[in-house]
């Protein structure tokens, strides 16, 4: 089972830097067997040291290769089971199962029988899984088959008269449009790119105090003083040790500014999507029983030794590719706290920017030492020992990835409104995570790799005590307290196990619907507060219970406004009367499925971005009533509101 999380971990990173694309090609052609039957062939085509499961793989191994055809059952019928090419089979060290897989070549076949003798095109679609040996990609593609013997096109998206008409009401005719261009007001989720910085930074200090990296510190420092032949080539190679840490960091980011490019909203989509919401929480679960001395995470020995045998080169190379093998000896200690930054920073809001800066920070904190310490190396004989301690912040990290791990888990149900994880809920999780984290800090409970313990010292009692003070602030939202200091985190205050008057913010009457609310603002003559918004958006939830509940922003909103949260992420599908696809610039065609696709489109294609919270001020005519405004502060939000009303006046 350990094997299954740390391939899905990998994958998880892997993919976003192997896109499917060139790996696997795919190959259609028709055997005609009579006059009403024929048989179907697929041939993907694999490039060398790639190769694709087979359509038989055993439970909780890989993602097998499938086939759907379009019309089987209606149009004909798919007679006897798929047949596939020889394929190899061997045991998989990392799934710890035997294995069929294809190399080179791949040719599957499926007969069928026409139940509609007129029947020219067959459409149908394959999905797989490809690996090599870093990466893997998840992949579909379109299929086509022509059964006269004409050249079979994959059917593309159109824009029907229906989806014509449904992509025209989603453009608004705005008035005075220059306002937008005074958007960005406000501040970027966590205090902007700087605040994004620090908490990586923090990141760092913590993984600095772990014992894969701790220890680290004083060998290479003294590697570098006293090898290098002199002082000054010591102290320059131990700053350039360090800088090679932060880029080996800052590169991890690089895949996910060409997701940006691409797709604006992607990362908007990754963060909320609702299945990799649920595979996050399995991790960061699996991560915490890993700090809790469970089992250790580790990546395979073999890349460590290659790293360290390549360190050996000396000059830059042999610099670099030792902070290549720091970075990966201490991945069971730093893996969980970068992946904890990764994931947190998956918004629309700052794009890869702000993942960029995160990890920029987290690699600054790691390599500040090695430089300060070849500066300073007196200094040395001031650190710590290694001992006892840094199993408890080993600890402690763990119940902090547990608690993280509940934030996804809860996004995935604020999404789909499966109703799990009601406020009050969530916070008794974590009222019970953080109670046996204070109970562990006093000394109570033990884990496997903690020794005994004599004494405890002041800062562990201190710890102790501070977390103990925690869990008593948390418990008054059991009975329906805002806990300001946690806005954003547990799920918003309406979404509650109690009966709720309204599940819009704070009870203020609002509308999810854009032309329900216009009709609203027109028959009261009121300004509308256009609201981009998510259920799993923790910006949105602190301006709502921060900034919106404060009694002059609140009366404002209530009495003068016009409220429509639009909210970006909901998963759950329109009819089937108001799906459509809609032609972007581009001219790539997109499904509109689901309420969130909708309303992410209706936001990209009026106001250009795709963050959350987003808010407009404009009245029922379409006159934007000033520029827009994001995650700012109480003041700023009061004014602004203050001045969209005067402007109606």
């Amino acid at each position: 089972m350990k094997n299954i999380f740390f391939l899905v971990i990998v994958l998880l990173f892997n993919t976003v830097s192997a896109q499917p694309g060139d790996q696997v090609t795919w190959d259609t052609s028709v055997e005609k067997l009579s006059d009403t039957e024929y048989q179907l062939v697929m041939t993907a085509s694999i490039i060398e040291h790639w190769h694709l499961y087979s359509t038989d793989i055993p439970e909780d191994g890989p993602i097998p290769t499938s086939f759907t055809f379009e019309g089987a059952g209606k149009d004909y019928e798919l007679v006897g089971d798929l047949e596939e090419s020889e394929s190899h089979t061997e045991y998989d060290n990392i799934f710890d199962m035997e294995l069929s897989y294809f190399d080179g070549e791949a040719v599957f076949k499926q007969k069928i029988k026409l139940l509609k003798p007129d029947l020219k095109v067959i459409q149908g679609l394959v999905e797989y899984q490809a690996c090599d040996d870093q990466s893997c990609i998840f992949a579909d593609a379109d299929l086509a088959f022509s059964l006269d013997g004409g050249k079979a096109v994959v059917k593309q998206l159109e824009v029907d008269e229906k989806s014509a008409i449904l992509s025209k009401n989603l453009k608004l005719e705005l008035q005075n449009p220059e306002q937008l261009k005074g958007g960005d007001q406000g501040q970027s989720g966590g205090g902007g790119l700087m605040g994004i910085f620090v908490l990586g930074f923090l990141g760092g200090l913590l993984a600095l105090l772990t014992p894969c990296v701790f220890p680290m510190i004083p060998l290479t420092v003294s590697f570098f003083t006293k090898q290098s032949g002199n002082r000054k080539k010591g102290i320059s190679n131990a700053i350039l040790y360090g800088v090679f840490i932060v880029v080996i960091y800052m590169l991890l980011s690089i895949p996910f500014h060409f997701l940006d490019s691409i797709d604006p909203e992607i990362l908007n989509t990754i963060s909320t999507n609702v299945w990799l919401n649920v595979i996050f929480f399995i991790i960061f679960v699996f991560f915490a029983f890993s700090f809790f001395g469970y089992y250790e995470l580790t990546l395979p020995s073999s890349w460590g030794n290659k790293m360290d045998s390549a360190s050996g080169t000396g000059g830059l190379i042999g610099i670099f590719f030792m902070a290549l093998t720091l970075a990966i000896v201490s991945f069971s200690c730093t893996g969980p706290i970068l992946g904890s930054l990764l994931v947190g920073s998956l918004t629309a809001e700052g794009g890869a920017t702000q993942l960029t800066a995160g990890i920029t920070g987290f690699g600054f904190a790691l390599a500040l030492p090695f430089a300060l310490f070849a500066l300073f190396p007196n200094w040395l004989n001031s650190l710590p020992r290694s001992g006892g301690w840094m199993t408890t912040v080993k600890v402690v990290l763990g119940f902090l990835e547990l608690a993280l791990a509940f934030k996804f888990l809860s996004n995935a149900d604020l999404v789909q409104h499966w109703g799990i994880l009601k406020r009050e809920i969530f916070i008794g999780i974590w009222i019970v995570i953080f109670g046996l984290m204070a109970i562990y800090l006093f000394g109570k409970i033990k884990f496997p790799h903690d020794g005994p313990l004599k004494k405890l010292g002041f800062i562990r009692i201190a710890s102790g005590v501070l977390v103990a003070a925690f869990v008593i602030y948390l418990v008054p939202g059991l009975w329906g307290a805002n806990l300001k200091l946690l806005s954003g985190f547990p799920p918003p205050m309406f979404y509650s196990v109690k009966q709720q008057e309204s599940d819009c913010p704070l009870g203020i009457n609002c509308f999810k619907d854009f032309d329900e609310g216009l009709a609203y603002a027109k028959a009261n003559n009121k300004p509308i507060l256009l609201d981009f918004t998510g259920w799993a958006c923790v910006n949105c939830r602190k301006m709502e219970e921060n900034v919106w509940s404060v009694p002059r922003v609140y009366d404002l909103l209530k009495d003068d406004y016009v409220l429509i949260s639009l909210y970006i992420d909901d998963r759950k599908e329109l009819p089937e009367d108001k799906q459509f696809n809609y032609q972007l610039e581009s001219g790539r065609v997109k499904q509109i499925r689901t309420i969130g696709e909708k309303w992410a489109t209706f936001q990209a294609i009026n106001f250009h971005t795709a963050s959350q919270p987003y808010y407009i001020i404009m009245t029922p005519e379409m006159e934007l009533l000033g520029p827009p405004q994001k995650y700012t502060d109480e003041e700023t939000y009061y004014n602004w509101l203050k001045e969209g009303v005067k402007g109606l006046k």
